[in-house]
């Protein structure tokens, strides 16, 4: 498994159903991408130097690039090493993750990358269908032609990631083009929304995809941003929901979530 600069000593649990299916594995210190310049580069982001924002938005990365997988234990003293603080700022930092939904804690057990049920994935689909249309208005109502060159550079960058077979940057960036629209509508409720949900996607995306699904395809992207460009925000805004329904629709989402089971059937 690749690294996300941190070493922590995971376990895979299957949080749906409640069995405790355990694989024990390490995700190693990437040498490539110092631990500092993650930590810098965190903060430049969230334009703060408070630590507990700065390891919330590694973990949020870590989740969004598919390196934190659902299921992955995150052990507070391992974190606490990591990232060089004490015990209580990573709880508050899971926390602040916990009340997200991006984790999940289990009393007597710790805390856990979470893994949405079938029934969390529609409605998190459904509330982006909802946010993203209302996005779209308000970035036209901008009027700022400036904001759509702006998200042409993020596509490039995600072109030069496919490009270059970087699947893990091709994932951050393609969830990152939503985040940036909310970001371009300059509010912060929405934008941290948005961060939510996109987080959340990308748990659904590793837990319901097929292996060939790829991330959000680019050319709907540009499609999208054209149409902004043509100050048509209804084809936008078509197109953005068309997108969404896209990417659920390459999903597997027709597990059934009813966990009653029928003993007597079965052992009968």
């Amino acid at each position: 498994m690749d690294s996300i600069g941190l070493v922590i000593s995971c376990d895979i649990i299957n949080i749906n159903s409640g069995n405790l299916r355990r694989t024990s594995h390490v995700l190693t210190q990437n040498n490539e991408t110092p631990r500092s310049r993650k930590t810098r580069n965190a903060g430049q982001i969230l334009g703060t130097s408070d630590k507990r924002d700065v390891i919330y938005v590694r973990i949020l990365n870590a989740v969004m690039e598919h390196r934190l997988i659902p299921g992955t234990k995150l052990v507070e003293e391992k974190l606490a090493n990591v990232f060089q603080v004490n015990r209580t700022r990573i709880r508050e930092v899971l926390a602040r993750l916990a009340y997200e939904g991006i984790v999940t804690t289990i009393p007597n057990r710790g805390a856990f990358i979470s893994s949405p049920s079938v029934e969390e994935a529609r409605h998190i689909f459904q509330a982006r269908r909802i946010l993203e249309p209302a996005l779209i208005r308000s970035l036209v109502a901008k009027a700022d032609r400036s904001l759509y060159e702006r998200l042409h550079q993020h596509i490039s960058l995600e072109r030069a990631a496919r490009e270059a077979g970087d699947k893990h940057e091709v994932i951050r960036l393609s969830g990152e083009f939503h985040l940036l629209i909310a970001q371009m509508v300059d509010s912060a409720p929405l934008t941290k929304l948005m961060r939510e949900l996109a987080s959340l996607t990308c748990l659904i995306i590793l837990l319901y995809d097929s292996p060939n699904v790829p991330a959000c395809p680019n050319h709907e992207h540009t499609a999208i941003v054209e149409a902004l460009e043509q100050d048509n925000e209804a084809e936008a805004i078509r197109l953005m929901i068309g997108h969404l329904d896209h990417i659920e629709g390459m999903l597997d989402l027709s597990v059934n979530d009813d966990t009653d089971v029928d003993l007597e059937a079965i052992f009968s």
